[in-house]
C-alpha cells in the first residue's frame, strides 16, 4: 500500500457537504475507520490489538520489551479537515512500509495506534480514549458522558483503563499536521515537538425566563442570550488582557425557538496560553460575569503545562537534520501519555494555509511524505 492509496481509501469516510469531515467517536462512520485501520493492520501481518479503552494496536515484532509507538487518530472535529489525525496513522503504516521495504527487522516491538475519541466532539472531552486508557479520566465518569441526544457513552460500549497495555509503550511518537504557520514561516517541512501549552473546557450555564418574543416588554424579560452575548465579548478581550487565547464555539439553546425567549443558555469556553495564570485568570474574568447574570461555571477538562521528553526530543531534532523545535497549543494524544510518564516526542508536518478544524486544513504530498520519511528514520533510531 502506498500513501496515496491509503490516503484515498480514507478520503470519502464521513465526508461532509462542507468538504470537511464528520468523524465522531462510535458512529457507523467510526466503526468505517476502525475497519479500515483493522485492515492494514491485516494486510501487513502485524497484530492487531484493541485495549480496554477502546484503542488499537498494529504490533510489529514480538517480545516483552515494551515497544515504540508511533500513529495519532482518525476521527474529526465537526466539518474538520482530513488531515488532523489521519496524517499520523496513514504515515505511520507507511513508514512501516518504508522500513519493511530497507530491510529493516526492528531489535524492540514496533506499533501503529489509532486512538480512539481524540477530538471529543461527541462527548466533549478531548483525548477520551488515551485518557481512559492512563487512567486520567475515570471509566465511571467517561461512561457518564452523553451526547447532544442524550446518549451516554456507556450505553454504546464498555470501557476501562488498562495499564497493562500502557506498560507495552516504551516510547510514543505521534505526527500530525501542524495547526498554525510556524513552519510556514520556517519554510522548513517538517518539526519536533517540545511540549503542548495548558488547555481546558469548560461549561456556562445561564438562566432566565421563557417568554413571548413578540408581548414580553423589554424591561419584563430575563433573557439569558444578554449574558451569553457579553461572556462572547468578554472572553475575546480577556484573552487579549492575559496574553492567551479563547473560543467560544459552542452553544445551546433552551427551548431554541425563534420567537421564544430562552429559558436557559449553555455555552462553551475553550482557553489556552502558554502558562496556567494566563489560562486561569481568562476564566477567572469569565466566572465574575456569569455569577451576575446568576449562571453556573464547570470545568469539563483541564490539561496542565505537557513539556515532552526532552532528551528524546532534543535527540530526535538532532537526528532529523536539526529540524526546527515548536511548542503547540493543540492537544494531542502524545500529552496524555507525557503526563502518564511515558516517554513521548511529536512530529510536525507543515500546514501551508496554517489553517485548522476546517476543511481549508492542508498539507502538500511532497510534505507529507518527507514526514513518513522522518518518522521512518525515528523508528528505525529508536527501535534499533
Amino acid at each position: 500500500m502506498t500513501f496515496a492509496s491509503m490516503w484515498a481509501d480514507l478520503a470519502p469516510i464521513g465526508r461532509a457537504p462542507s468538504g470537511g469531515y464528520r468523524r465522531f467517536a462510535l458512529t457507523r462512520e467510526d466503526h468505517t475507520l476502525r475497519e479500515w485501520f483493522a485492515g492494514e493492520a491485516a494486510a501487513r501481518g502485524l497484530d492487531l490489538v484493541t485495549d480496554r479503552a477502546g484503542n488499537q494496536w498494529a504490533w510489529w515484532g514480538a517480545g516483552d520489551e515494551p515497544g515504540i509507538v508511533i500513529g495519532s487518530h482518525l476521527d474529526s472535529v465537526p466539518d474538520g479537515g482530513a488531515f488532523d489525525g489521519p496524517l499520523g496513522v496513514v504515515s505511520s503504516f507507511a513508514a512501516v512500509d518504508a522500513l519493511r521495504a530497507a530491510g529493516f527487522t526492528p531489535a524492540r516491538p514496533v506499533a501503529v495506534t489509532n486512538f480512539g475519541d481524540e477530538e471529543g466532539a461527541r462527548f466533549g472531552v478531548a483525548c477520551a480514549g488515551s485518557r481512559v486508557l492512563t487512567g486520567a479520566l475515570p471509566a465511571e465518569r467517561a461512561k457518564a458522558l452523553t451526547d447532544a441526544d442524550g446518549i451516554a457513552m456507556g450505553e454504546l460500549v464498555d470501557i476501562g483503563p488498562d495499564p497493562e497495555m500502557l506498560a507495552r509503550v516504551g516510547a510514543f511518537v505521534e505526527l500530525h499536521v501542524e495547526q498554525g504557520r510556524g513552519l510556514a514561516d520556517l519554510d522548513r517541512a517538517v518539526a519536533v515537538g517540545s511540549g503542548i501549552w495548558p488547555h481546558g473546557r469548560w461549561r456556562f450555564d445561564l438562566p432566565g425566563e421563557a417568554n413571548h418574543a413578540g408581548t414580553t416588554r423589554l424591561e419584563d424579560r430575563r433573557d439569558p442570550m444578554l449574558g451569553y452575548a457579553q461572556l462572547v465579548l468578554a472572553a475575546r478581550a480577556a484573552a487579549a488582557k492575559h496574553d492567551a487565547v479563547a473560543t467560544c464555539g459552542k452553544v445551546r439553546v433552551e427551548p431554541n425557538g425563534v420567537n421564544a425567549i430562552p429559558s436557559l443558555v449553555t455555552g462553551w469556553l475553550d482557553a489556552r496560553g502558554a502558562d496556567e495564570e494566563r489560562v486561569r485568570a481568562v476564566v477567572e474574568d469569565l466566572r465574575a460575569i456569569a455569577q451576575e447574570h446568576g449562571g453556573r461555571v464547570t470545568e469539563e477538562s483541564w490539561t496542565g503545562l505537557t513539556p515532552f521528553d526532552g532528551s528524546l526530543t532534543g535527540r530526535l531534532a538532532t537526528l532529523l537534520d536539526d529540524a526546527p523545535v515548536l511548542a503547540t497549543g493543540a492537544g494531542h494524544d502524545a500529552g496524555i501519555l507525557a503526563a502518564a510518564g511515558v516517554p513521548t516526542a511529536m512530529l510536525f508536518v507543515r500546514n501551508p494555509t496554517g489553517v485548522s478544524h476546517s476543511p481549508a486544513e492542508w498539507a502538500e504530498e511532497q510534505d507529507c511524505l518527507a514526514g513518513v520519511t522522518a518518522l521512518a528514520k525515528v523508528v528505525e533510531e529508536l527501535a534499533s
